[in-house]
């Protein structure tokens, strides 16, 4: 007899469940004074303040606890803050709107903000930097002046990260440098020089950021903050502002990172190779891109709007097939998302009287108009050396619109890029900045001494801005 077999069954894959991330001690302190903060105001009656300032105050609050202590991912507390602002102080409120509530649009409106949509064409083109290695091919071609000594190398690595930074973003700009210099780094003795290197990638990168719009998120924020308010700042505008200080701190960095880790008379041969797409999707790219560069930098003499501009890129881009859906499915959302929770806190902020009311709980006006500079910028540099960059100038920008209303002298232009400025050159512990935190992860840099560099660059770098810079602006006729 033959023996019975039994039926091959096939098994079937296990489905995974996915476990939700585990919360440490520190977000589910942020989670309960969080929710604790956002209460106080409906429990307390807080003087002379209305109804809505009082319920704008607990979202308020509530950002600021969650953006300081991360309680749940800042682009999470981005839309929080605008989800609330709809339900709480909108005319889609659940509760009664005591007097004239703005429409829910105005908030919703901010995921759609003209300044989102630069943002967008200059994440796709980055992108596309990326996808075709234009970003790489750039950096090996410029970088062959700069080879034989080491601190030109230094140089030569920090101007061409601080370009690319300029239109990329600054974790993608440093994640691509330490991509191109793992050879140089492997070049140079362990040490100092490994050390100094390392950490000229994201200083540049931090530095180049302020040059452009496009180049980091506060740069929108303040952009949006301006726009809502009835600003128009060019984007050739706020590169005449922003490039010069970028040059000098740049200047200034390179000086100090090769004084303390690089000693003089140490060589350094290196041999980068580019190596160009010349396929038709890659020529079409190198073409648009340029031009949108062009007419960005250009806009005073064409009259187009840099919103525009940086719309038409992501038209032309994806009308010729050069970028598909997958790219923009990976484009940063989450960055754009806390930019726009960012706005929307600005219009509760500034809607509902709490800007009023937080700012007459200092008498600024017994400062003068630099004073307030001076101290707004100061301000900014210290938050953002502990929180992102992003959420620092999100709670900052807001409240410095409103103190440009009420003292004389204060132009609202000179606040908002002062502090988006000043909150990009917070950068001296590894968890300031995305740049700071791929520098250290490479082992090359220690914390003591990124912060020795980032406090030095991070001081100089906002006296020069709160000081020099906006006296340079007026004599230029960059401001009003």
């Amino acid at each position: 007899m033959t023996p019975a077999t039994t039926p091959h069954r096939t098994r079937r894959p296990v489905a995974r469940t996915r476990r939700p991330p585990t919360l440490g001690r520190r977000q589910v302190t942020g989670l309960v004074l969080g929710v604790l903060a956002f209460l106080v105001p409906f429990v307390v009656d807080v003087p002379d303040l209305g109804e809505q300032g009082e319920r704008m105050l607990s979202v308020f609050l509530l950002a600021i606890v969650f953006w300081v202590l991360e309680a749940i991912p800042l682009m999470a507390t981005a839309v929080l803050v605008i989800a609330l602002e709809v339900l709480l102080v909108s005319n889609q409120a659940v509760l009664p709107v005591p007097g004239d509530a703005v429409p829910y649009s105005l908030y919703l409106g901010a995921l759609a903000n003209p300044v989102i949509i630069l943002f967008l064409g200059g994440f796709l083109i980055a992108d596309g930097a990326a996808k075709y290695h234009l970003d790489k091919n750039l950096a090996a071609v410029l970088i062959r002046p700069f080879t034989g000594s080491a601190r030109r190398t230094v140089l030569g690595l920090m101007v061409i990260t601080a370009l690319l930074s300029m239109f990329m973003s600054n974790t993608a700009t440093t994640a691509t440098m330490f991509a191109v210099i793992v050879p140089v780094l492997g070049a140079l003795p362990e040490g100092r020089p490994r050390a100094g290197l390392a950490l000229a990638i994201p200083v540049a990168a931090n530095v180049g950021g302020i040059g452009t719009p496009v180049g980091t998120p506060p740069n929108a924020i303040a952009l949006g903050a301006l726009e809502d308010a009835g600003y128009h700042v060019s984007f050739g505008t706020w590169m005449l502002m922003a490039v010069p200080l970028m040059l000098i701190v740049l200047l200034g960095a390179w000086l100090l990172l090769v004084a303390l880790f690089v000693p003089r008379g140490l060589g350094l041969e290196l041999d980068m190779e580019a190596t160009w797409h010349t396929d038709r999707q890659a020529v079409t790219f190198y073409v648009i891109a340029a031009l949108t560069v062009l007419a960005w930098m250009t806009e005073a003499l064409h009259g187009l709007n840099a919103n525009v501009i940086g719309f038409l890129a992501v038209v032309a881009l994806m009308v010729t097939q050069v970028m598909d859906g997958k790219d923009l499915a990976a484009l940063s959302w989450p960055v754009l998302w806390l930019v726009a929770g960012g706005i929307a806190l600005g219009h509760g902020v500034g809607t509902t009287g709490l800007d009023t009311w937080i700012l007459g709980l200092v008498d600024w006006g017994a400062m003068s108009a630099t004073g307030v500079v001076v101290c707004m910028g100061l301000l900014g540099l210290a938050m953002s050396n502990v929180i992102s960059h992003s959420a620092a100038s999100n709670l900052l920008i807001p409240l410095a619109m409103g103190l440009a209303t009420g003292i004389d002298g204060l132009d609202p232009v000179v606040i908002a890029v002062v502090l988006a400025l000043a909150c990009s050159l917070g950068m001296s512990l590894p968890i300031s900045t995305p740049p700071n935190a791929i520098a250290y992860a490479t082992g090359a840099v220690t914390t003591p001494d990124m912060a020795r560099v980032g406090v030095v660059v991070g001081v100089v770098g906002t006296v020069l801005l709160v000081l020099l810079m906006p006296p340079l602006w007026s004599a230029l006729g960059l401001l009003g």
